[in-house]
């Protein structure tokens, strides 16, 4: 009974890695085909100053035009699966300086 529950400790903290979200490898896979060199006027990642009057607009505004498409980026960009919140992840990452 004792290796019955390390197994399932064990598989429970597996799944979770596998679902993590990696906000780099996701930006690498769907954001940074427009947003590293400003494509059709997406505003460049990690320039704080391309996002700021987008930041100012607030996060719900921003996760709304993700959604729903703006401009030349189609409806959900090119992230099809992520949701609200990842989104917000992804766009607190492209407007930070590095």
């Amino acid at each position: 009974m004792k290796k019955l529950a390390v197994m399932a400790a064990a598989v429970v903290a597996m799944s979770a890695n596998v679902n993590a979200f990696d906000v780099d490898t996701k930006y690498k896979q769907a954001c940074a085909a427009c947003h590293a060199a400003g494509v059709a006027g997406a505003p460049k990642a990690f320039d704080a100053a391309a996002w700021e009057a987008r930041m100012a607009t607030g996060m719900d505004a921003l996760v709304a035009s993700v959604t729903n498409g703006k401009g030349a980026m189609p409806p959900r960009g090119l992230c099809m699966d992520c949701t609200a919140d990842q989104y917000k992840q992804l766009i607190n990452h492209m407007a930070a300086p590095k």
